[in-house]
């Protein structure tokens, strides 16, 4: 009886933790009404070809919606969910590196880099794919340690 209380109580504190994890990812995405890359497919960006995903085809991945093309890219994301998923919760890699804030991105600006999806600003006349492909190897450790402290 006592093992089955202990294995109870582990579960439930197992459950809140993700639970709790899910509401961080929420609050720290780039998301617009809840969805991930406004909408576009983000297998689509492996495929080459950036495309905007069908509201039909949608899929909740640890509490971030993602939209997809065809549901043959559904199904590869559903495989590796976290292949996928853009870095830095689709924030501006670079300014995520540089600063730690979150920016906006063109949602055309994009570089992936050993199998990940990094996204850039590029408005203005400020391209920071240009500014991240200069330093590359520092910005990515900044902002993969910047990007850890805004999602505890």
């Amino acid at each position: 009886m006592k093992l089955s209380l202990t294995l109870f109580i582990t579960c439930l504190c197992l459950v809140a933790s993700a639970q709790s994890d899910d509401a961080a990812r929420r609050r720290n995405f780039n998301l617009d009404l809840g969805v991930a890359l406004k909408g576009f497919d983000p297998v689509s960006y492996f495929n080459g070809k950036p495309a905007k995903g069908d509201s039909k085809i949608s899929y909740d991945y640890r509490g971030i919606t993602y939209y997809f093309a065809n549901d043959a890219n559904l199904q590869q994301f559903k495989k590796a969910s976290t292949k996928y998923e853009p870095a830095y919760g689709g924030w501006c890699a670079y300014t995520v590196g540089k600063t730690g804030e979150r920016v906006k991105v063109s949602l055309m600006d994009y570089k992936i880099t050993n199998g990940k999806l990094y996204l850039f600003y590029n408005f203005n006349g400020d391209n920071r794919l240009l500014k991240w492909n200069k330093d590359e190897k520092k910005l990515k450790t900044a902002a993969d340690r910047n990007w850890v402290a805004k999602m505890h």
